[in-house]
């Protein structure tokens, strides 16, 4: 299983697949992915910070920077939580 932190929440979340798997069969899904936003940055979010980004345009790097300033990160205390503003 591996793992990469979402670049807003700062959450450690699951990507699916890899070597790993194979040996633990594991078979849950992706929690997160690398969007490659039309201003050519590159962000790994989990897809509810990515269900955040603004849907009445194409995303940029400011629209990203302006959730992270809205978002609180996460505690790695072993819960699920987002903690938004």
């Amino acid at each position: 299983m591996a793992t990469e932190s979402c670049d807003v929440c700062e959450r450690s979340v699951r990507i699916a697949g890899g070597i790993g798997d194979l040996w633990n069969f594991a078979f849950e899904s992706t929690q997160g992915m690398t969007l490659e936003l039309t201003d050519d940055s590159e962000f790994f979010l989990c897809f509810d910070c990515m269900e955040r980004l603004p849907d009445d345009h194409e995303p940029t790097a400011d629209d990203v920077a302006a959730l992270r300033e809205r978002t609180d990160p996460v505690e790695e205390d072993g819960n699920d939580f987002w903690h938004w503003k």
